[in-house]
């Protein structure tokens, strides 16, 4: 399960989260966000995972490709 890029900037758009705090949540750099969304550096298997649990810890689902591509979406709120 894989993180692109786009899925990471549209999740963070989702949940209003700037790179800073996902940086902080995810406990990685702010460089480590940023090169990754700009696409000059792809982060170790590790600082990925981390950074897609910080954000479906915020409430974002990841959708992996099913026919029309990845994306994101907002989870459900219940109550």
């Amino acid at each position: 399960m894989s993180t692109s890029r786009a899925q990471c900037r549209a999740a963070r758009a989702l949940i209003d989260m700037g790179q800073s705090l996902l940086a902080r949540r995810a406990v990685v750099s702010r460089d480590t966000i940023v090169d990754f969304e700009n696409g000059s550096h792809t982060p170790i298997a590790s600082n990925l995972v981390a950074i897609r649990v910080a954000l479906e810890e915020a409430g974002v689902i990841f959708i992996d490709e099913n026919g029309e591509g990845p994306g994101v979406r907002l989870r459900k709120k219940h109550g």
